[in-house]
């Protein structure tokens, strides 16, 4: 029976070195794949776009230090939610908000949000009615006239049955997501609708009667009951007309009248909403989410706080025992309505889903809006401006200048004092600068990553610590070398001590990037979250790859035998001759003490 091999005494360190190369070579070709091949530089070394905020409101009292502060705070989230986009957020006088967005990523997404109040309400649907359908005109065919088939009658109310599409999205939603929000209600609108009178079916051509005119077939379609002081409003409300369609809901606290904002089956819905029952302050969390279960789509997925979530399992089980369309909850996004969802049953644990055809980018908008909070005022962009480079190019290069200069000097050290060894402090240094560029160039997509000129200089400093971390290894092999210990024992004995050293001082230096983040803002961020990202980097290489390659090139006979190019020579570093006698004496103990 064979015996199995043992484990070297040395481990596995080809795999180590097979592992970092492979996401080296990995994320690299992520960079060059995704087309990211710079990273985004900020606006102090790429200029951008500078948008003026002028904050409006009826009541003058309400245009307060606080709620300026507190506008300035969320629009600051919104554009810079991880502190690390650049973006910068000022006050200017008593009423204005400065805005400077970094050159480069959506631009216009950004400044689309900044001004954005994000007020959101829920209300009760209390009537539904379509809008803006044109009746057809009359065919006056006898097959018309033979089948009854009313020339008048709307598509939507000819089959008395839904598209397919819609049905599809809300009756395949499970129960515990029963806010099925799609953007309007075409099985409301569809079912139990009364339509227009119909000319006998006695053969007689259908061209003699009248057609109906859309106010007559819209009074026809109505569900629901209209509140009467919004009788005359809701009858006169034409939500084909895009200014109407964007005219505000009205007061929280009254019934209003509304439009959907997308058609369905070609025509708007236009609705009768009861006052706020849910509001949006009451959102905590906010996050798009892919609907893989019915197909829908993107959408905003909300969980909302103590108080909301006992407001909304109350008013969804009110809503669940009504009938059509009765049974639905308007989701009202700065006084527009976004989708109008039938309610099947009570929602308890205080989330809801918004859905409404979004795209990736609208949901993603949509919940950065809504998870960040409402402004306290509204504001109108006053000025939009194009921001030139406050430092230029210039100073990019200088800084660029200085790093390779850094850079040729810890190489040249190396080369000079190590020898061989500085090989392997160069190869480590270009590992490290081919993931941190790669990964700052792919942050710039996954979140905003943009790099100034304080970036550059973390950046920079990164070098000394990964360089101090290959000094700190190759003097604890050479100091075993010195005691006379064999070069492989050396680099194992060696190890332990400098891995405790190594790891001592990234974690001091990471520690101080977190809390220079955390206790930061603005320009300062960028050179705490390069830091950080580069010293966590810096365990890395020297994990996976400085101590397995010195571990394999240990092997070799140039650096075994001990090279006087090989910096690692017993003579040039005054070995003590090993201590025979002892070694002779008591052999087992130190065998004991190599292993």
């Amino acid at each position: 029976m064979a015996t199995p091999k043992s484990r070297p005494r040395d481990g596995y360190p080809g795999r180590a070195l097979a592992l970092i190369l492979v996401v080296t070579v990995g994320l690299v070709a992520l960079m060059f794949g995704t087309g990211t091949t710079k990273p985004r530089l900020g606006i102090d070394l790429a200029g951008g776009t500078s948008i003026t905020l002028t904050a409006k409101s009826t009541d003058p009292k309400a245009i307060t230090k606080s709620n300026m502060d507190i506008a300035t705070g969320i629009i600051e989230r919104r554009v810079n939610g991880m502190g690390v986009s650049e973006a910068e957020v000022q006050t200017q006088g008593d009423n204005t908000i400065i805005v400077n967005i970094p050159k480069g990523g959506n631009q216009q997404n950004a400044a689309d949000q900044v001004g954005t109040t994000a007020k959101l309400f829920f209300r009760p649907v209390l009537a539904v009615a379509p809008s803006g359908v044109t009746a057809p005109a009359p065919t006056g065919t006898p097959s018309a006239a033979a089948t009854g088939t009313p020339g008048a009658t709307p598509p939507a109310a000819a089959t008395g049955t839904p598209s397919p599409g819609a049905s599809a999205t809300k009756q395949g939603r499970p129960e515990s997501e029963a806010l099925a929000a799609e953007g309007a209600s075409p099985t409301a609108a569809a079912t139990g609708a009364s339509t227009a009178p119909s000319a006998p079916a006695t053969g007689a051509p259908s061209a003699a009667a009248t057609p109906p005119s859309a106010a007559d077939l819209s009074a026809a379609m109505t569900q629901g009951t209209v509140p009467p002081e919004l009788t005359a409003a809701f009858a006169a409300l034409d939500c084909s007309k895009p200014e109407v369609r964007a005219a505000q809901t009205g007061p929280d606290e009254k019934a209003v009248v509304a439009c959907s904002q997308k058609p369905e089956n070609g025509y708007y819905e236009k609705l009768a909403l009861g006052p706020v029952a849910v509001k949006g302050s009451d959102v905590s969390k906010a996050q798009p989410t892919l609907d893989t279960q019915t197909g829908a789509g993107w959408q905003v997925q909300l969980q909302f706080n103590g108080a909301g979530t006992d407001d909304f399992t109350k008013v969804t089980g009110q809503l669940a025992t009504q009938a059509p369309p009765n049974n639905q909850f308007a989701i009202v996004l700065d006084n527009q309505v976004v989708s109008h969802p039938e309610v099947k049953n009570a929602i308890p644990g205080g989330s809801a889903v918004i859905t409404g055809r979004f795209t990736q980018a609208e949901a993603q908008d949509l919940s950065n809006v809504l998870g960040y909070g409402a402004l306290p005022l509204e504001f109108v962009k006053s000025d939009i401006t194009t921001v030139s480079p406050a430092l230029g190019s210039d100073q990019l290069k200088a800084g660029l200048v200085a790093g390779a200069i850094g850079m040729l000097l810890v190489v040249a050290y190396s080369l000079v004092y190590y020898r061989g060894l500085g090989l392997v402090s160069i190869a480590g240094l270009l590992v490290s600068a081919a993931l941190t560029y790669s990964i700052m160039s792919l942050l710039g997509n996954a979140i905003g990553f943009a790099l100034n000129l304080p970036a550059v200089c973390g950046a920079i400093v990164a070098i000394g610590i990964t360089a101090d971390s290959f000094i700190v290894y190759f003097e604890r092999i050479r100091d075993e070398v010195r005691e006379g210990a064999p070069l492989r024992p050396a680099v194992q004995r060696a190890w332990p001590r400098a891995r405790r050293t190594i790891l001592v001082s990234d974690f001091v230096s990471f520690l101080c990037a977190a809390v220079l983040y955390v206790v930061s803002v603005g320009k300062v961020q960028g050179f705490a979250f390069t830091l950080g990202l580069t010293t966590a980097l810096d365990v890395v290489v020297i994990f996976l790859f400085t101590k397995p390659l010195i571990t394999l090139l240990a092997r070799r006979k140039f650096f075994l035998n001990g090279h006087p190019w090989s910096g690692l020579d017993p003579k040039r570093l005054g070995a003590r001759p090993p201590l025979r006698s002892s070694r002779r004496r008591n052999p087992s103990s130190a065998a004991v003490k190599e292993a």
